[in-house]
């Protein structure tokens, strides 16, 4: 069997990143990495002649616009939907002229947060920001390619970019206190292990959607209270609810957070896929990750 060549975009994020480590780590090196530099995923002639030249069996489509309460801002719109939107609509013509699978990294934004339970991947979508609009029309793009793979992660930390853990980490140099909202739930999804399964899904023609993110479901506050105790923190974690935690600020330029972002995993072990660790295991060994990284 030849090996595959995979296409990762988005490399310099935490989960390009994170992808291509576990590559080399199966002694798989026929990849071709790209960020926007090498490659603006906007511009249609640029995407056709690389993918074409590169030909890859498997396209890992991580580049996206991330930042959520930016793309509420109305002058930014046309700009978050050519990144996730047309973007994507670039990624999967081309993935569709080689013959590519390809891989869609969606989000639990798709969803309004309102259902009462657990979200699965048939739950009908309603995104309430620009940020879970444009994802999620991204996903219909992707779709077109009947060999895709949509995979909806949340709470997302990895060690090669800015995230919730680093920065409850640098805010406790500082801070005796901090307040984090209490009353939005989900999963933190650990780019390592992500990666991990994702490879895995490559080898197989198991195609859909699907829910992806570390096993359990907490709240910000005790994510929060978690990371402290882990990294031997005194920091105390003060719950308070969104509201409270928004007071006085600027609502227009906030983006709508889901309040239920607890999403089902059972697809995963109906198709033969493992289920990724729990959420504090994941949690342990990147603070883990973290210190080695700091000496």
């Amino acid at each position: 069997m030849k090996e595959n060549k995979y296409l990762i975009t988005g490399f310099k994020g935490q989960l390009g990143y994170d992808i291509v480590r576990e590559l080399e780590k199966r002694g798989m090196h026929d990849y071709l990495a790209l960020d926007v530099d090498e490659m603006d995923i906007t511009d249609r002639e640029k995407v056709m002649q690389v993918v074409e030249n590169y030909n890859p069996d498997v396209i890992f489509h991580c580049a996206a616009w991330t930042a959520v309460d930016k793309a509420e801002d109305p002058s930014l719109e046309d700009m978050v939907r050519a990144i996730n939107v047309y973007g994507t609509k670039n990624m999967t013509d081309a993935s569709i002229k080689v013959g590519a699978k390809l891989f869609y990294m969606s989000t639990d934004y798709v969803f309004d947060g309102t259902k009462e339970g657990i979200y699965t991947e048939d739950d009908i979508a309603n995104p309430k920001s620009m940020y879970g609009l444009t994802k999620y029309l991204g996903e219909q793009e992707v779709k077109r390619n009947p060999n895709h793979f949509i995979t909806r992660i949340s709470w997302v930390f990895g060690i090669n970019g800015n995230n919730f853990i680093k920065t409850m980490l640098k805010l406790s140099d500082n801070h005796d206190k901090l307040t984090v909202v209490d009353d939005q739930i989900g999963s933190p999804t650990y780019t390592v292990d992500l990666a991990k399964i994702l490879v895995d899904m490559a080898s197989t023609d198991k195609y859909g959607t699907y829910n992806v993110n570390n096993e359990g479901y907490c709240s910000w506050a005790e994510f929060a209270k978690y990371i402290m105790e882990v990294n031997e923190k005194n920091t105390e974690i003060i719950p308070v609810s969104t509201e409270k935690y928004y007071e006085g600020k600027d609502m227009s330029k906030i983006a709508y957070r889901p309040r239920n972002s607890k999403l089902d995993k059972s697809k995963l072990e109906e198709n033969g896929f493992e289920r990724l660790p729990s959420w504090q295991d994941a949690t342990k060994r990147y603070s883990k990750e973290l210190k080695l990284i700091k000496k």
